[in-house]
């Protein structure tokens, strides 16, 4: 037992002893590696203190560069921010300049101070600048560069350049003419918040040009516009705007009335120096709003109100508290001085200053609101014609402003109103129209309405930069704002670019490309109701201008112009027409009406629709001869054969000089 027992012990002595020599070795084992380890870490410690301290070194220069890089691209975005804020300063002091500016030399040198802050990169001076050299403003007509000023600044988002990449692209001026591409434009600069790219859309979805006609989707686009528009003038009266008709005074521009010209505005100033109040107030009024031509300026308004109102003129009280309701820098804002002008002129019944007083009433100024006060005043201008009173009844029933919601009246005072062409009133229509308010809705009636408050944007102020540069021998650049404007829609810049096309004295369009696109205006101008435009249509395809000669297609324009516009032109060429069996059938009855009513419609018809009468009378009384007086071999051959191709002409001199025959030996 005792030896099984020692056996046991020696066993587990054994194994203990196993178990602790193997511990051991493994602890030496790891000692020895541990050691080897801590050698190679001293020597790789000093291997790395070494690096360490050269990558310190290193590490010491690179910062050094980089605190020179971020210094020097520091002092380069100072230098920029410097720039760019010298570039802001420079175009605002341009601004400054050019809103105030009255002389041309005035306007120079805000478009200096603009190329000064384009050159910094400012990016509104850059449009400004593009602007100039397309438009050819002080005769700096560059459309090349233009272009790519505006190539550059549409990379950068400008909405003003894709809409004028839009209009180049249309029309192929200094570019490729592309349709689809003008499209693209515009729709990224109506995206933009391009006002001009919104109504061009809206026009052109309204007339299905290059797109499908889409009532829905114009009346949206001249909304927007309009909604701007009405924002504006709810601020201040709109301008008219003077539309001048170049074919309707071709020979003598300067005598157009919408135009006043320069001697007779020193008459003008003339007679109102010598007390006449009608011209005094006249020209106060031309000189508030810059009618005619003529600089705002409300000094000289004010000047010439005052000596009206000492005479007693009650239209020139009223408008010298208009100038103090509003305020400008000649009569500044004092409420109390524009009731006491308004009084006066309210008193001797002017409607202008019953106006007035309702404004000061409606809104509170200088007396408590009191819309019974107003509606009073308002309905007593109203019954007066005044539209501006008219307008605000119908926004008082409109809106619920002291009265009860009546859209049924709204819709009546707003109606009254936009027959005087009051802007407001057009606008609030056009809302009708397009919800149904008060009426049935009408898409294409609000699209109009929309359409015409959209037009006295500030940018048809064109229209005069335009003339006087084709009134100056300017036509390029008048032909490009014409043709800006008529893509916008406007029927006299649609009549207006094809006239200057017509006449081929552009240099910026090829000449095979004038006729065509005249015809094309011709055509967009003629939609919208121009007589003349509609005749122009005719002749261009009776003499195969800018398309193929089409007798018919001719006639039927001449029919149009004739049952719609009693134009007569159109009746003449007509009668011509069915005098020679051109296109339609002869019919020489027929002929002779058309003629007849052209000499009733106008006076200047008189002379050439009595030569033509005279002509058709002698050939039909020849032919009659010549149908019962000569064989039957003679009856069937052609005048023109016998005669020659111009025997008309040879008939119309021999009656002419029969004429002067009588004439002369008549007194004998």
């Amino acid at each position: 037992i005792e030896a099984e027992r020692y056996n046991r012990r020696q066993k587990e002595m054994n194994a203990t002893t196993q178990v602790s020599v193997s511990k051991v070795k493994r602890f030496l084992s790891h000692l020895l590696e541990q050691g080897k380890s801590s050698k190679i870490t001293n020597k790789r410690e000093n291997l790395l203190e070494k690096k360490k301290n050269a990558h310190t070194l290193k590490i010491k220069g690179l910062q050094n560069k980089d605190l020179l890089k971020r210094n020097k691209n520091h002092l380069k975005k100072q230098a920029k921010k410097n720039i760019t804020n010298k570039g802001d300063e420079l175009f605002k002091m341009g601004s400054k300049i050019l809103q105030e500016s009255k002389s041309q030399k005035q306007k120079t040198k805000a478009y200096l101070l603009f190329a000064k802050a384009a050159d910094m990169g400012n990016l509104k001076a850059m449009e400004k600048m593009a602007d100039a050299l397309l438009f050819g403003s002080f005769g700096m007509q560059n459309i090349s560069a233009a272009i790519q000023l505006y190539e550059s600044l549409a990379k950068e988002g400008s909405y003003k350049a894709q809409n004028a990449l839009g209009f180049l692209s249309s029309y192929g001026i200094g570019m490729d003419y592309d349709q689809a591409k003008a499209l693209i434009y515009y729709t990224f600069g109506s995206a933009g918040g391009s006002m001009m790219s919104q109504m061009i859309l809206g026009y052109r979805y309204l007339s299905g040009i290059n797109v499908l006609k889409n009532c829905e989707v114009a009346l949206n686009h001249y909304k927007k516009v309009a909604d701007y528009i009405a924002d504006k003038l709810e601020k201040s009266e709109g301008i008219p705007v003077e539309k001048v008709r170049l074919t309707e005074r071709t020979e003598n521009l300067s005598s157009n009335s919408e135009i006043l010209d320069w001697d007779i505005y020193q008459y003008y100033k003339f007679l109102a120096e010598r007390g006449d109040v009608q011209i005094q107030v006249s020209l106060g009024q031309l000189h508030l709003i810059g009618r005619k031509g003529l600089d705002q300026d409300y000094y000289k308004a004010l000047y010439y109100f005052l000596k009206a109102a000492k005479a007693g003129s009650a239209n020139a009280m009223a408008f010298i508290g208009k100038m103090y309701l509003e305020g400008n820098p000649a009569a500044p804002q004092n409420n109390a001085t524009a009731f006491k002008y308004f009084s006066m002129a309210a008193n001797k019944g002017n409607a202008i200053g019953l106006h007035g007083l309702g404004l000061l009433h409606f809104y509170g100024k200088g007396v408590p609101v009191n819309y019974g006060e107003a509606l009073k005043y308002f309905q007593k201008a109203a019954e007066k014609g005044w539209p501006n009173a008219q307008f605000q009844l119908g926004f008082m029933y409109y809106s619920g402003s002291g009265v009860w919601k009546d859209y049924k009246l709204a819709f009546k005072y707003f109606y009254l109103a936009s027959q005087s062409g009051q802007p407001l009133a057009i606008y609030y229509l056009a809302e009708m129209y397009a919800s149904g308010t008060g009426v049935l809705r009408s898409c294409r009636t609000a699209v109009e309405l929309y359409k015409g408050v959209c037009e006295l944007g500030h940018w048809a102020e064109k229209f005069l930069t335009a003339y006087f540069a084709y009134k100056d021998g300017d036509v390029d650049s008048s032909l490009v704002q014409y043709a800006l404007l008529a893509e916008m829609g406007y029927e006299v810049a649609q009549s207006n670019s094809a006239f200057i096309l017509e006449s081929k004295k552009a240099k910026i369009l090829e000449k095979e490309k004038m006729y065509p696109m005249a015809l094309l205006l011709w055509n967009r101008a003629a939609i919208q109701g121009n007589a003349f435009a509609r005749v122009k249509i005719g002749d261009y395809h009776y003499y195969g201008y800018g398309t193929k000669k089409d007798y018919k297609t001719a006639a039927t324009h001449y029919s149009i112009a004739v049952d719609k516009y009693h134009s007569a032109q159109a009746m003449f060429n007509l009668a011509y027409m069915y005098e020679h069996g051109l296109g339609i059938a002869k019919n020489i009855h027929l002929a002779r009406r058309l003629y007849d009513m052209a000499a009733q419609t106008s006076p200047d018809a008189h002379i050439p629709v009595f030569f033509a009468l005279m002509k058709l009378e002698t050939m039909h009384l020849l032919r009659d001869i010549l149908f019962f007086n000569f064989t039957m071999r003679w009856k069937w051959i052609k005048l023109d054969n016998a005669v020659g191709p111009y025997w008309d002409l040879f008939v119309i001199g021999l009656i002419v000089a029969i004429l002067i025959f009588l004439l002369t030996n008549r007194h004998r």
